[in-house]
């Protein structure tokens, strides 16, 4: 008896649950941020534009998507000196899919290369560094130029010496020390001059 007399007062509960949540799910669309250092962020979604003050970890777009919109978080602007991206495989899909819709956005300081021209390098032997940021590289008899196979970061300071002079030779470096800036460093000259006696 009482079971039966329990089950009317469950379902009018059952009821009142669902019509309470609207019948209708909905979605905000957030995402984590990471790596930023300078201003000038802008995310966009169909449309809508959300710019990222730096120091942010997290952003939520403004309104809300129901059951099956689809969204789509890209980088609008980059930030100077920096490359932002979506990981694809959360910054796009379809509300709904999952429980909650999270696009981390991963930003990172741009770097360059660091380079330049040889002349007079006719014996091998010559080994260049890059002491300030890290890296060396040989270079062979008769090359015209060289570029360090570690990139460097911008605003890092380089310091480009000598660190093996050439069999017979005396090699100079100008042009070598510097702080990156926003495009690839090419001007370092290395000149090579046969030794007295060699």
């Amino acid at each position: 008896m009482k079971s039966s007399s329990l089950r009317p007062a469950l379902a009018l509960a059952l009821a009142l649950g669902l019509s309470a949540c609207g019948g209708s799910a909905s979605f905000s669309v957030n995402g984590t941020v990471f790596g930023q250092e300078y201003p000038g962020l802008v995310l966009t979604n169909n449309g809508t534009d959300l710019p990222i003050a730096v120091g942010a970890t997290t952003f939520s777009f403004p309104g809300s998507l129901e059951y099956g919109d689809t969204f789509d978080v890209k980088v609008k602007t980059n930030p100077p000196h920096q490359t932002c991206e979506p990981d694809t495989r959360f910054s796009t899909g379809t509300a709904g899919r999952t429980a909650s819709i999270n696009v981390p956005i991963g930003c990172r300081v741009n770097t360059f290369s660091l380079g330049g021209k040889i002349t007079g390098l006719t014996t091998d032997g010559l080994v260049l560094t890059n002491g300030t940021t890290g890296g060396t590289v040989g270079i062979v008899k008769g090359a015209a130029g060289f570029a360090f196979p570690v990139q460097v970061a911008f605003g890092q300071s380089y310091g480009v010496t000598v660190l093996t002079q050439p069999t017979g030779q005396t090699c100079v470096v100008s042009n070598g020390i510097g702080v990156m800036g926003d495009a690839n460093v090419e001007n370092i000259a290395v000149t090579c001059n046969t030794s007295i006696g060699g």
